[in-house]
């Protein structure tokens, strides 16, 4: 059993970590919509085609988008169910609120 949990923590780290970069922020708002091809990401971001393979590698590693390649070009997409996962642990802390007491700052 605890190595689902372990599992599931490593997804959730990566899913996080790769979404706290801006840029990598910009591409998975721009995929929300519609698969694009690295071209279109490069021209709509105004990066160079190296700099976004980075961060398009660190999403695809945490799984959060998919990439086909059509001829010469690689088309990127969500992967949603990863995003479920996300979501879901997220889900936990709101379910834990109602519990808890509101905490009280002081200034010393």
């Amino acid at each position: 059993m605890q190595s689902s949990s372990v599992a599931t923590s490593d997804v959730v780290v990566a899913g996080f970590h790769a979404l706290s970069d801006p840029i990598r922020i910009n591409v998975v708002e721009l995929l929300r919509d519609k698969e694009l091809c690295v071209c279109d990401l490069c021209d709509t971001l105004g990066v160079t085609q190296s700099k976004l393979s980075f961060h398009l590698k660190n999403l695809r590693e945490a799984g959060l988008v998919r990439a086909r390649q059509e001829g010469r070009w690689i088309y990127y997409s969500l992967n949603l169910p990863q995003f479920v996962v996300l979501e879901q642990y997220l889900a936990e802390f709101r379910r834990y609120s109602q519990i808890l007491p509101a905490r009280v700052c002081k200034d010393s």
